[in-house]
């Protein structure tokens, strides 16, 4: 009955009521149009929103578990540097313990070598004594600081490495020296007699001898195979040649040239 009232009312309006009425109408849809446009758009813009919230919660689970494998993994490395530090210290101990033992094994080893050099050094004492007295009186022997000197024309002739008679006879009596005195020195000290040539500064060249290096070795080695023969035992002899090149007496005269063509002979260390 009220709608039928409310038609009938409408149907009494005038045309500019009813054109006022339509225009209120309308105005009023279209505010709630808008409305519904306004209200469409924030739905939209939460549901972006929430969309946005929810990737960014995943985002955030996703790094927090990185975060936490990160953590894992410095744990862990830790652990091996731990391990690693460890054994290093363990190796620069160790190391330490055998650079004191090295240490304390070279000081006896030096304790050892000087007592060995002071034995030998006795038993060259005792061989330039005995050799002293043996060669005595003769002119053509010299003792020049740890060395016997023998003139090379006691043994050889001119430019020639072939031993005479009479090097051969004072040579006997060397290897005996030498034989009786390897019977005194211990076994562990190891000596050797080494026999050096030298020639004066006169050159010489000969297809056996190109030159004074080649004479001065051979000298020195007809000597050491001489001592060998008469029972000297190959071990202890050592021949090397030095030419002109270091000269008793830095001279050209004949007395320096005498001089300077020598055998030394010497008691050493190996």
């Amino acid at each position: 009955e009220s709608d039928i009232a409310s038609l009938q009312r409408l149907n009494e309006l005038s045309k500019e009521e009813r054109d006022d009425l339509d225009l209120r109408l309308a105005a009023s849809l279209a505010v709630l149009k808008a409305e519904q446009a306004a209200l469409s758009a924030s739905r939209d813009k939460t549901a972006a929103n929430q969309a946005a919230l929810v990737e960014q919660e995943k985002l955030s689970t996703s790094a927090q578990r990185q975060v936490a494998l990160l953590n894992q993994q410095i744990a862990a490395l830790r652990i091996q540097l731990n391990s690693i530090q460890a054994a290093l210290d363990a190796t620069e101990n160790e190391i330490a313990e055998k650079n004191l033992q090295i240490s304390n094994l070279g000081q006896r080893l030096n304790v050892a070598l000087a007592n060995k050099v002071g034995e030998l050094s006795r038993y060259r004492s005792e061989f330039f004594g005995r050799l002293r007295d043996s060669l005595s009186g003769r002119s053509t022997v010299s003792i020049e600081g740890d060395r016997f000197v023998i003139q090379s024309g006691v043994f050889f002739g001119s430019g020639s490495a072939q031993l005479d008679p009479a090097g051969e006879t004072q040579l006997n009596d060397l290897a005996q020296l030498l034989m009786d005195l390897s019977t005194e020195i211990p076994r562990d000290i190891r000596w050797v007699l080494r026999i050096d040539g030298h020639t004066d500064t006169r050159p010489i060249s000969t297809n056996q001898f190109p030159s004074n290096w080649e004479l001065s070795a051979a000298r020195a080695i007809s000597v050491a195979r001489y001592l060998i023969d008469r029972g000297v035992s190959p071990n202890r002899v050592m021949a090397a040649g030095f030419g002109e090149f270091q000269p008793l007496v830095d001279r050209d005269t004949e007395d320096a040239y005498k001089a300077n063509r020598r055998i030394e002979l010497k008691l050493t260390e190996r």
